[in-house]
């Protein structure tokens, strides 16, 4: 990447805008097409916990993910760094908490996830909390809990504040943006002919009739504003069914979400997982029967059928960016850092993080 290059970014979620920025202060043209609006509505990105827990996801997802999810944790403050507008950042671990009649399924998640630390970074070992420490972590739940396990350094981050700072970006380096640009593969490949050197295709679900791999996974999401609950850092709530999850965002809004459902129905929330995502906010802290409902969500997550993200060149000057699932701030800059490589001629981390699909 010596000389400026002419890209174009199809589609503008979190891989899209990522990407766009990080070629536009690199110097290059950029310009960027998305079928929905600047807020994302479209995205998944929009409605995501942005949980960054690769210790916490190891659970559940193969170890090419936990590796990226490792790389980006460091990633993100250096890119927040170049924004223009503050991206509230943490990383004061997070907490897996469960009620006594779940102690049994919450031991075989605990000794799985001491398991696979041992491949992680001593200070990545997770830390088994009684009562007296849980008060010290996070007072209001005091009493609540007789045990749990502290994850130390995870973190999260505040996605619409990442993805709003990230369209500031675009907007400063004059990138050429086209909102409800709502374009097929033959539309592309004839605007890539014209002179353009790459042609980056990160539009999740959109992109399906393109790689048929691809598909949508259902998640419900509930937005709270909760002013009489203070936990800092995002908790992880043992269920029957799955495990929930409640994070914490400025100016005491809440997330929580947990469902997956192997669909691509985006109609409004069940009753059942609405319920059943209230009830476990309630039971982990009383303020929340007194909080208001911002939002009640539902969106895909664009998944491949490994259930693993993937890189594909599907032609010479087209890379295809999709399958980052449930896992998209989580590996985010992993993906960022690949992709960059692979066009200067460097696969290296492609290759690390098994990232190569044939076309």
């Amino acid at each position: 990447m010596a000389k400026p290059m002419q890209c174009i970014v199809w589609g503008a979620g979190l891989m899209g805008r990522l990407l766009a920025h990080a070629l536009a202060h690199a110097g290059h043209r950029v310009q960027v097409h998305d079928a929905a609006d600047p807020q994302g509505y479209g995205s998944a990105a929009r409605i995501a916990a942005s949980m960054l827990a690769p210790l916490a996801e190891s659970a559940i997802t193969e170890w090419p993910v936990v590796q990226m999810g490792q790389y980006s944790l460091d990633r993100w403050p250096e890119l927040i760094q170049h924004l223009p507008a503050p991206v509230f950042f943490q990383q004061e671990g997070s907490l897996l908490l469960w009620h006594r009649q779940d102690a049994m399924q919450a031991k075989t998640l605990v000794d799985k996830l001491f398991v696979n630390s041992k491949n992680l970074p001593p200070a990545c070992t997770p830390v088994s909390v009684h009562a007296d420490q849980l008060i010290e972590l996070e007072p209001e739940l005091s009493g609540k809990f007789q045990q749990g396990l502290w994850l130390p350094r995870e973190g999260q981050l505040d996605n619409r504040q990442l993805l709003d700072a990230l369209l500031q970006s675009l907007q400063q380096h004059k990138v050429d943006i086209h909102w409800y640009s709502a374009l097929e593969m033959s539309d592309m490949e004839q605007m890539a002919s014209s002179g353009v050197d790459w042609v980056f295709d990160c539009r999740g679900t959109g992109a399906k009739a393109d790689w048929p791999q691809v598909r949508g996974v259902r998640g419900e999401v509930i937005r709270l504003h909760a002013p009489q609950v203070h936990i800092r850092r995002p908790v992880r709530l043992m269920h029957p069914r799955y495990p929930l999850y409640i994070a914490p965002k400025p100016d005491q809004v809440y997330v929580i979400g947990a469902t997956e459902i192997e669909s691509d129905d985006t109609s409004p929330a069940s009753v059942r997982s609405t319920l059943e995502l209230l009830s476990a906010a309630y039971s982990l802290h009383s303020g929340f029967a007194e909080a208001r409902i911002l939002e009640i969500n539902t969106q895909l997550r664009p998944a491949l059928n490994n259930n693993l993200p993937g890189i594909r060149q599907s032609s010479p000057r087209m890379l295809q960016i999709n399958g980052l699932y449930r896992h998209g701030f989580l590996i985010a800059p992993a993906m960022l850092d690949a992709v960059l490589g692979w066009i200067n001629g460097d696969t290296t981390l492609a290759e690390r993080f098994q990232l190569m699909q044939k076309a």
